[in-house]
Order: structure tokens, then sequence, then C-alpha cells
């Protein structure tokens, strides 16, 4: 992913096709050490694409990915937590409680004063 992400990077600043040590200069100006054979892979499977190309089938192939779950499950959420809604009433008070007692505790004074 971070060879993908130094790719992507030279690519917004106008370099569109990087080489290797491109993508090793924006690697290591952050202290991150490249590995040749995933860079050499990630070059040679993005060479002559487009990536704003890349990017758009990408995101449709994202599009057909179920992600969340169905209207069924989260309808019987709350009929259970109706139950267990009296407790939680109950236990606010003594939240507010305690914020108040730790808001005392430094008592206006900085970590270094």
């Amino acid at each position: 992913m971070k060879h993908l992400a130094a790719y992507l990077l030279l690519g917004l600043g106008g370099n569109t096709e990087p080489s290797a040590d491109d993508i090793k200069g924006v690697l290591s100006s952050v202290g991150i050490d490249a590995d040749e054979e995933r860079l050499d892979k990630l070059i040679d499977e993005l060479k002559g694409k487009d990536l704003q190309e890349l990017i758009a089938e990408g995101s449709t192939k994202l599009a057909s990915v179920p992600s969340g779950g169905s209207g069924g499950g989260s309808a019987a959420a709350p009929a259970a937590a109706g139950g267990t809604a009296a407790a939680a009433e109950e236990e606010k008070p003594a939240e507010k409680e305690e914020e108040k007692e730790e808001s005392d505790e430094d008592m206006g004074f900085g970590l270094f004063d």
C-alpha cells in the first residue's frame, strides 16, 4: 500500500509515469524503505495505464461489493435495547458526578507549572 500511495501522490503532483526512483524518493522522505520486489511489480502492473481510469474502474468494482447488513437485523436491536433504557438512565447521573470529580483534580494547574 505504501508503494501505491507514493505512486498516487506522484500522479497527483503531475508525474504521469513515476519511476522506481521517484517512488523511493517519496518513501525515503518520510523514513520508509522501499521493497524492491513489490515496487517493481507495482510499476509493471501500472505501466502505460491512466490513473484516473484505474480509479474510476476501481470505484465501480467497489460499488458492487456489499457493505453493511440487512435492514432486518437493525430492527431487532432497538426492541432489545428498550428494556435496558431505564438502567442506562440510572447510570447517567453517576457518570456526571464522576466527570465533576475528574475536573476538580487538576484545579487549574498545568502539567509543567
